[in-house]
C-alpha cells in the first residue's frame, strides 16, 4: 500500500480491504470494501471510482482498518458496521437489535401497495420497522401498525420512524395475542429457519443477528403454524402475506386455506424462490 504525507490513495486502501475480506470467505468482498470505505469517508460509493485524488488519512485510516477487521475477522454484517441499511427508497438505522432487512422482504411491501385506500395494516414481527415504514412512505393513506415481541427491536423501529418522520404506531405483542381485531391486512416476516439448519448458516447471521428473529422449531414452521391458528377467528383480516423459507410455501398455503383464506397466490424473489404466500378471504376486494 502506497502512503504519502497526504494519506493512502483510496484505490490502494480498497484493494487491501478486498483482499482481506475475500480471504475471509465473504461473498461480496468488493462491494463490502466499497461500502465500508464510503461510510468511513462520508462519501458516495461512486466517488471512490471517479475521484482519483481521494485518500484515506488521519483518523479514517484506523476507522477503516477497524471496519475491515470487523467484516473479515468477526464476519459482522456490513449493515451493523456502518449502522445503516437501504430498504426500497429508505435508508434505515441498523444494529443487532433486529435482523438486517433483506431485499426479498420488499415483496411484502409490494403486497401492501395493492391494498385498498385507507386500509389498516399490521406489520407483524416488524423488527427494524422496514416494511411498515416503507409502506407508509409509499402509501401514506394506509394506517400502519408495527408489532414485535422484542422491545429492543421496537425501539429501533421507533428510532427509524422518528428519523424518517413517518407516522406508524408501534406495539409489543406475541404475534396476534392481545391485539384487537381492527386490521384489514397482516404482513409478516416471521422467524422461519429450522433449528436443523443452524450449523449451515453464514457466520454473519449465526454470530450476529438475533436468534429469536430467525429460528422457529425443528422445521422452521412453528411460528407460522401459531399465526395461522390465530388468524382464523380474525374476521376483519381480508389479506395476509407471509414471508417463508425455501420449501415452506405449500404447507403455509394449506394452513392459510384451513384458516379461512381460500384465495391464495405466491410471490417469487429474484433467486426464483417462492418467498411470500398471500391469502385472501373469499369476497375480499384488494387493489389492482
Amino acid at each position: 500500500m502506497t502512503r504519502t504525507p497526504q494519506g493512502t490513495p483510496a484505490a490502494d486502501a480498497l484493494q487491501g480491504a478486498i483482499t482481506a475480506i475475500s480471504a475471509a470467505g465473504c461473498e461480496t468482498p468488493r462491494l463490502d470494501a466499497e461500502v465500508l470505505l464510503a461510510s468511513v469517508l462520508g462519501v458516495g460509493r461512486e466517488r471512490l471510482i471517479t475521484d482519483r485524488e481521494l485518500t484515506v488519512a488521519g483518523p479514517a485510516v484506523r476507522a477503516y482498518q477497524d471496519a475491515v477487521r470487523r467484516r473479515a475477522v468477526l464476519r459482522e454484517p456490513v449493515a451493523y458496521i456502518t449502522g445503516r441499511r437501504a430498504f426500497r427508497h429508505l435508508e434505515l438505522k441498523a444494529d443487532r437489535r433486529a435482523l438486517v432487512p433483506r431485499p426479498e422482504t420488499e415483496l411484502l411491501v409490494e403486497c401492501g401497495l395493492r391494498l385498498p385506500a385507507g386500509a389498516a395494516v399490521l406489520d407483524l414481527c416488524t423488527g427494524s420497522g422496514a416494511v411498515a415504514l416503507a409502506l407508509k412512505a409509499e402509501r401514506p393513506d394506509l394506517r400502519l401498525t408495527g408489532s414485535d415481541i422484542s422491545e429492543p427491536a421496537l425501539e429501533l423501529a421507533r428510532e427509524n420512524a422518528r428519523e424518517l418522520g413517518l407516522d406508524v404506531s408501534w406495539v409489543v405483542a406475541d404475534l396476534l395475542e392481545g391485539l384487537p381485531d381492527e386490521f384489514d391486512a397482516v404482513l409478516v416476516n416471521p422467524p422461519y429457519v429450522a433449528e436443523s439448519e443452524r450449523a449451515s448458516l453464514a457466520p454473519e447471521i449465526l454470530r450476529h443477528e438475533p436468534p429469536g428473529a430467525l429460528f422457529a422449531g425443528p422445521d422452521g414452521m412453528a411460528v407460522i403454524e401459531r399465526l395461522a391458528a390465530q388468524l382464523g377467528p380474525r374476521a376483519r383480516v381480508g389479506t395476509v402475506a407471509i414471508e417463508v423459507g425455501l420449501g415452506q410455501a405449500e404447507r403455509t398455503a394449506g394452513l392459510l386455506s384451513d384458516a379461512g383464506f381460500p384465495g391464495l397466490r405466491y410471490e417469487v424473489d429474484l433467486a426464483g424462490i417462492t418467498r411470500v404466500v398471500v391469502g385472501e378471504r373469499k369476497g375480499y376486494e384488494h387493489g389492482s
